[in-house]
């Protein structure tokens, strides 16, 4: 392996992709949301982080060069999302619910504040769903809050990518290990009650 190879694979084994959906408007009340897994490792378990960000200016594609909407990253809310959490959308994704928690939402509260997620299917928008947040801090009467439209296929899209996320985010990237079950056997014989594979 030459250099510019081993390079490419240690750059390609350092980035986290992520899924990014932009939806501006023209009355500036637009957001957007992104999206990186982070798989289970260790003792630690995995998650989906989200990132929602409020739209901050209006484009205009009209003129040339092309003016593109701008979106409030430095003031973002980025909630992590648990197998729990994510199990609560897909049930809204799937239709098995109009609303988490029959619209209360989900509440994560840390020292940081209090922080609510909501995802609801808007029947009458064309089936679209919206995705929103809300934090706030202890002691402040103020909250913020961040939200995106997605339309019917993009949560479909977005369901299919968090199922085929639960895996990685459950059990993370296996590893290839040499096939060795004596410790495995030993321990199975010590339970007593399960036969050894």
């Amino acid at each position: 392996m030459n250099a510019n190879e081993n390079t490419r694979q240690n750059s390609v084994r350092h980035y986290r992709p992520r899924l990014t959906f932009y939806k501006a408007n023209a009355k500036c009340t637009g957001g957007a949301l992104q999206l990186e897994v982070h798989p289970a490792h260790d003792d630690v378990d995995g998650s989906i982080m989200a990132t929602f960000a409020n739209q901050l200016t209006v484009g205009d594609r009209h003129v040339t060069p092309p003016v593109f909407a701008t979106f409030d990253w430095d003031n973002s809310i980025c909630v992590k999302l648990d197998f729990n959490d994510l199990t609560r959308m897909l049930e809204v994704f799937r239709g098995i619910k109009e609303s988490i928690e029959d619209g209360k939402g989900l509440f994560h509260v840390s020292p940081a504040g209090s922080t609510k997620i909501s995802l609801r299917h808007l029947v009458e928008y064309d089936g679209a769903y919206a995705f929103e947040v809300s934090r706030s801090k202890p002691g402040s009467p103020e909250s913020k809050s961040a939200h995106i439209i997605l339309s019917s296929s993009e949560a479909y899209g977005l369901a299919m990518a968090i199922e085929d996320s639960l895996g990685v985010i459950c059990f993370g990237i296996p590893e290839v290990i040499a096939r060795d079950t004596t410790s495995y056997r030993r321990r199975v014989k010590e339970m007593g009650n399960v036969p050894a594979a």
